[in-house]
């Protein structure tokens, strides 16, 4: 992968991670994207019915976020996220199968945990299990590979439709699930990093200088949660928002729609383009600091989107300044928490961050929907351009607290 690094079990790791993210991300919460309107045309039901699917299984995985990440810490990764292969496989069962909304409804809860059981959050627990001292890095490998779920299966679910449909499909989807990621998830998290006294030392020694404050503990521990929760939220309802109504959003620059869907598949784009130079360039950038750039960049692209004027230009780089936030808000989420809180009790702290990160990526979609089916397409846009002001605030208020407490702890050990 990179210099130094030379850890098997870590390599192995991430790709088999890798691998299993592709498939997690592009058979339960990507499905909808090319699916959604063959099941709406196939059965009548309405596309509240068939979009809030996905919702109810975001809420449910929001709801048994503490309860999962702690029992990743007690069972380990390896175990947990291959229970999700077959739970995952059992929910798209399910939805594939059911003859009406209710069983249609069941089956994206059952998938809801089988997304929580298998996407981000536990991934980023079970490499930090297996690779403790490689960590952050690993989380950022990971995402590269993440990224390119919808290039995936969006034109995987275009080919497959049309000869076996969209149950066909989705059943095809549960095979993979089984086939290809319960495999990887016990094989490919077999192992963890056991280094001898030598080796530990020149892992510390190579640990950027982000990890070297010590973990934050009682009540600090728990304002960092509170002030990272509440950046996470305000930045999730508006990355919730965008993957949904992102065409529309740039459309509204002044492009047609043809012109605006082109240039919405650019965000993945960026996406991966961002997490590169991370690892080019982030190595030794505390992830609070990566964080306060990620999140900054989100009010500058709204507001070239209000006051750049129309156009493609204006319409291209809001697009690309879209995406590089939201590839790098999914290393914050993982790395920020490992850097404030340390490996110990680490898949419980992200369920805790998770759930309400989840909430309000549940739950934008239809808020922005209904904003700009009553006021129009500016005021509900407005409305992401103040939530992502809010995030920036937030994360300045917590890089602040957090100096704070670094210059607390060194004087409290002399």
């Amino acid at each position: 992968m990179a210099q130094g690094w030379t850890h098997d079990v870590a390599v192995r790791a991430v790709i088999a991670l890798g691998i299993t993210q592709i498939v997690s991300w592009g058979t339960t919460l990507y499905s909808l994207g090319t699916l959604g309107k063959p099941i709406m045309a196939d059965t009548r039901w309405g596309a509240a019915t068939v979009y809030g699917g996905l919702s109810l299984g975001l809420l449910v995985a929001a709801a048994l976020s503490k309860w999962i990440g702690r029992l990743i810490d007690e069972r380990g990764g390896r175990v947990v996220m291959s229970l999700g292969s077959v739970v995952a496989a059992l929910g798209l069962g399910l939805v594939a199968w059911s003859p009406s909304p209710a069983m249609y409804l069941a089956g994206w809860v059952v998938l809801g945990v089988g997304m929580r059981l298998t996407l981000y959050d536990a991934a980023f627990a079970a490499l930090v299990q297996v690779t403790p001292s490689r960590g952050r890095r690993a989380i950022s490998y990971l995402t590269l590979f993440g990224g390119l779920a919808s290039s995936v299966f969006w034109p995987v679910a275009d080919w497959l439709e049309p000869s076996y449909g969209w149950r066909g499909t989705l059943l095809i989807y549960a095979a993979i699930n089984l086939v290809v990621c319960l495999p990887l998830h016990w094989f490919g998290l077999a192992q963890r990093e056991t280094l001898d006294a030598a080796a530990q030392a020149e892992a510390d020694a190579a640990q950027p200088a982000a990890y070297a404050a010590k973990p934050l503990e009682g009540r600090e521990r728990r304002m960092g949660m509170i002030l990272f929760s509440v950046v996470m939220a305000a930045s999730a309802f508006v990355m919730g928002a965008m993957a949904a109504h992102l065409p529309s959003v740039i459309a509204g620059a002044g492009v047609t729609a043809v012109v605006a869907t082109t240039l919405a598949s650019l965000k993945g784009v960026a996406q991966t383009l961002s997490r590169l130079g991370d690892l080019v360039f982030g190595r030794n950038l505390h992830p609070i600091t990566l964080g306060r750039i990620t999140i900054g960049v989100l009010p500058l692209a709204f507001a070239l989107w209000f006051f750049g004027g129309q156009g493609l230009a204006v319409a291209l780089v809001f697009a690309l300044l879209f995406g590089i936030s939201n590839g790098l808000t999914t290393i914050v989420r993982g790395a920020v928490p490992l850097a404030l809180f340390g490996p110990k009790g680490y898949g419980e702290v992200l369920g805790i961050l998770a759930a309400p990160y989840l909430v309000l990526n549940a739950t934008a979609p239809m808020v922005f929907a209904v904003i700009m089916d009553r006021y129009g397409l500016s005021v509900a846009t407005g409305v992401l351009l103040g939530a992502s002001i809010a995030a920036v605030t937030a994360i300045e208020i917590m890089a602040a607290w957090y100096r704070g407490a670094q210059r607390a702890q060194m004087a409290a050990q002399g």
